[in-house]
């Protein structure tokens, strides 16, 4: 899903304070982002002993005793000399060498396009920005004139190959991202979809779409001789966008696409039978992003309000709201609502989330600096409304849609919590990992609320690597158990208690190590899987195993979203009884976004935020305590010597 990313120090002769993804800070240096292209590793396929050992370990914390002595019976069919491990293993190790990168289609397919599911809410994060201090349509298209402006000069890097190179312990990142993000749309297919970016081509799109009142326009974004709009001139277009859409009656056409994949297919295809409608897809299809100019949300409490505004983020608050003012499949939705609420939906399949928070960081960086460039008095044509003719079946459609968006809505319990106690710095003064140390208060708290460990998902990037996409780091371990069982066990001394933490830490690093180094256990399982599938003409066992079922429930779904903005990601539980946490760890306060179904009786966004912010709390406690004790022992020694 998203990365573990933080930010270091400028140096000379860099440019941008950049992100970080391990011990090792990333850095970014200009020079052309394409020529390390080539020169960069094909993703390796760890060896196969190593795999199956530690996906072994994984299982240890989750499954009896009894389960792992017939899964290891299983491995030891699966590994048996010359048997279907190692053929699927040399098959997968041919694949590598003919393939640019051995995963990233199969996990494309696997991890997006296959899935059946609706793209709001399961798989397309939302990211909150601050609260903007506007209330009204002038602060709203004003906003929204700066932040396209922004997006445009991000967009003059790309178009010029200027975009700073990202490096990580002096080896260049893969940029390939960066390039996926504008003019590219996911398109329906009755099983599988597909992603295209129309920005291949001889002539790339020069426009963008902007939506308000559920009424989509083309607006052109570009001079004659080339140069972008300035901001004044982006203001009128949106003003004359903005008045002449003011009816709220018309059809929410865009609440097609956050329906269940193969619904939205069918209707897809009989939307576009019409030849207008047809054309007025295409054009959002292959716009450069799409801005949601949104209606004032509901008031409510300041306590109640980042809330709302990540819902709104992820599923634009029902079909009573905003949720038909988007077209879902778009890759980049900017939504900037009346009311002053801003931030942006994206579709996952062409990207993870670097490439998102560092244009999200350029946005906020350029609207910040005062607008220099003189306006032509050119007059510009009015912006194009796109038509649609609405037949009864299509009609039908919608209403299908809206009821299956507001079930959804009701369904999707999100909860900000703004931990200000401490931030990233803390945790780095006591020689530990941020991201780690965050990692294991999530297992804390998970095993306060349910008196047991849950299969963990966190994000790691592969882009060391070329096309690289993510590896998991499998958080819940013996070690983390340990140290969760011992932190509430009044038997323990603190002493023993930060051992323990501090040994769970050392291992979520070695393990993060591994995984941004092409080392992980998951991928490397799904690409046997996947050969198996096309090679074999039955499963292998060990993938039939309860314990790969249950190993493979993440019931902690998290991810760690570095900006140097103020923001907050958030995204869906990957499974019904489960929850999704991202969060931004700044050096003195972490932004945290929980979500869980409603549904489930079991789950409780409000109730694990509690628990997530206390167990922060006892740790800072703990290791407080702990240096304390160790600095008076140390005094103590010192006067008796």
């Amino acid at each position: 899903m998203l990365c573990v990313l933080t930010r270091t120090a400028t140096r000379t002769g860099l440019v941008k304070p950049c992100r970080r993804l391990s011990p090792l800070p990333v850095v970014q240096i200009s020079e052309r982002p394409l020529v390390h292209q080539e020169s960069l590793p094909k993703l390796p396929v760890p060896p196969l002993k190593q795999t199956c050992a530690r996906y072994l370990a994984s299982l240890e914390p989750l499954i009896s005793e009894e389960e792992m002595t017939h899964t290891r019976e299983l491995m030891d069919d699966f590994l048996r000399p010359g048997g279907v491990g190692e053929r699927l293993q040399k098959s997968l190790e041919r694949r590598a060498r003919k393939t640019d990168n051995w995963l990233s289609d199969w996990w494309m397919q696997s991890a997006y396009l296959d899935s059946r599911m609706p793209v709001a809410m399961y798989t397309s994060p939302g990211v909150v920005l601050p609260k903007m201090h506007f209330q009204d349509r002038q602060g709203q298209i004003r906003f929204a004139s700066k932040l396209i402006a922004g997006v445009l000069d991000f967009k003059s890097m790309i178009d010029s190959e200027t975009l700073p190179v990202e490096y990580l312990g002096g080896k260049p990142l893969c940029m390939d991202q960066y390039y996926q993000v504008l003019t590219s749309c996911r398109i329906p297919g009755p099983k599988r979809d597909t992603v295209v970016n129309y920005a291949i081509g001889k002539t790339p799109p020069s426009h963008i779409t902007v939506v308000h009142n559920f009424q989509f326009f083309v607006l052109d974004v570009y001079n004659s001789d080339g140069s972008p709009l300035t901001v004044d001139q982006i203001y009128v277009q949106l003003e004359k966008i903005w008045n002449s859409s003011l009816q709220t009656n018309k059809e929410p056409v865009g609440i097609l696409t956050s329906n269940h994949r193969n619904t939205w297919g069918k209707a897809y295809n009989n939307l576009i039978k019409d030849k207008t409608n047809k054309e007025s897809v295409r054009a959002i299809q292959k716009s450069i992003f799409t801005v949601c100019l949104d209606a004032p949300m509901p008031r409510v409490s300041d306590e109640m309000y980042h809330n709302k505004v990540a819902a709104q983020m992820l599923h634009g608050g029902g079909s009573r709201w905003n949720s038909g003012n988007r077209w879902f499949d778009k890759t980049l939705q900017f939504i900037v609502g009346e009311d002053g609420s801003c931030g942006l939906t994206y579709e996952h399949a062409p990207a993870e989330g670097p490439p998102i928070v560092f244009l999200v960081d350029h946005v906020v960086d350029y609207m910040k600096r005062s607008e220099t460039v003189r306006t032509p008095m050119i007059p510009l044509p009015m912006p194009q409304k796109l038509r649609f003719n609405i037949t009864p079946e299509i009609k039908k459609d919608i209403e299908k849609a809206k009821q299956n968006m507001n079930i959804m809505v009701h369904e999707l319990d999100v909860r900000v919590l703004n931990f200000t106690n401490y931030g990233r710095k803390f945790p780095k003064s006591h020689k530990m990992s941020p991201d780690a140390f965050i990692q294991m208060a999530l297992q804390l708290a998970y095993y306060r609320m349910y008196q047991t460990c849950c299969p963990t998902y966190e994000s790691a990037s592969l882009r060391m690597f070329r096309l690289g996409r993510t590896e998991a780091i499998r958080s819940t371990t013996t070690e983390s158990l340990q140290f969760t069982k011992a932190m509430d066990d009044p038997s323990k001394h603190n002493s023993e208690k930060a051992a323990l933490l501090e040994k769970a830490i050392k291992v979520h690093r070695e393990h993060t190590h591994m995984a941004i180094h092409g080392q992980g256990i998951e991928r490397h399982m799904l690409g046997l899987k996947m050969m198996a599938i096309e090679d074999l003409t039955s499963l292998p066992e060990i993938f039939m195993d309860t314990s790969f079922a249950v190993s493979t429930h993440f019931n902690l779904y998290t991810s760690q979203v570095g900006s140097k903005t103020d923001c907050v990601m958030c995204f869906g539980p990957m499974v019904p009884d489960g929850y999704g946490i991202c969060y931004n760890p700044m050096d003195d306060h972490i932004n945290f976004a929980v979500t869980a179904f409603n549904s489930c009786e079991e789950t409780n966004a409000t109730k694990l935020s509690q628990f997530l912010e206390d167990s922060l709390l006892d740790m800072k406690t703990l290791l407080e305590q702990v240096s304390k004790t160790q600095l008076h022992w140390l005094l103590f020694r010192r006067v008796n010597v």
